[in-house]
């Protein structure tokens, strides 16, 4: 097991159980009692935990409903590190793109560089900031901020949004139905994806493996009412028929 793996599924289950041990967590994820201890102490020092002897409590900033970013971004990433090399394939210079918080498409910002007068309209904070070292011009949706994700949502960041044309929106999604249903866990990004819908030319979902076949609490809509998907595997079966029938 990876170690962000691990680090993700000690959070979860400090979050089911504040009570389990060193010595259930050992159990529980096939590891030794030192390796969760260890384990502990990166955890405690990135702020998402509080360690005590024997145990361990998450922190209030840690207890959202997602994987925080700085875990999520490490998770699958070279999947997502292939996604994003394939996104910017679809990218030309002097183009108005729009990248959400997700960290897939913050995957995309290292192969945008070689692309001339382009603008980066995104909601992701740290992918602006990436961005912005990347000598991109970038402009930042704004809005109330998601510890969880570093993302920007609500009524400021979707009165931006509105106000923009954008040739392509990259976008990401938690889950991906067997019949074509993308959704979300958070209301706020999934109402902010959906306006980004109407602000945009083309619509590029950006799906890895583990998201397809999966459904989250808050629907954002249809894969009919997209362009393209790109995945860092085959798509299933079922989701390639429907885009296919709809690029007919």
């Amino acid at each position: 097991m990876m170690v962000e793996e691990r680090h993700r599924l000690i959070l979860e289950n400090l979050k089911i159980n504040p009570d389990i041990t060193v010595r259930e967590l050992a159990k529980l994820l096939y590891v030794s009692e030192p390796t969760i201890r260890r384990d502990f102490t990166e955890l405690h020092k990135k702020g998402l935990i509080t360690k005590f002897y024997g145990g361990a409590v998450i922190n209030s900033g840690a207890a959202d409903r997602e994987i925080p970013f700085l875990l999520r971004e490490n998770e699958k990433s070279s999947g997502k590190v292939e996604i994003g090399r394939k996104a910017a394939e679809l990218v030309k210079d002097g183009m108005v793109i729009m990248l959400d918080g997700s960290t897939t498409a913050y995957h995309i910002v290292p192969y945008l560089t070689k692309h001339k007068d382009l603008i980066v309209i995104t909601s992701g904070a740290k992918t602006a900031v990436a961005l912005a070292d990347a000598e991109i011009k970038t402009f930042s949706t704004g809005g109330q901020m998601l510890i969880h994700s570093y993302s920007y949502v609500g009524e400021q960041a979707e009165s931006f949004v509105k106000n923009i044309n954008a040739d392509i929106l990259f976008f990401s999604t938690a889950g991906v139905s067997e019949d074509g249903w993308m959704s979300d866990r958070a209301i706020e990004e999934a109402n902010l994806r959906k306006v980004m819908f109407g602000s945009c030319k083309k619509k590029i979902l950006l799906c890895d493996n583990s998201k397809f076949g999966k459904t989250c609490l808050y629907n954002m809509g249809h894969v009919r009412e997209i362009d393209d998907i790109i995945s860092d595997s085959e798509i299933p079966d079922a989701i390639a028929r429907i885009m296919k029938e709809k690029k007919r």
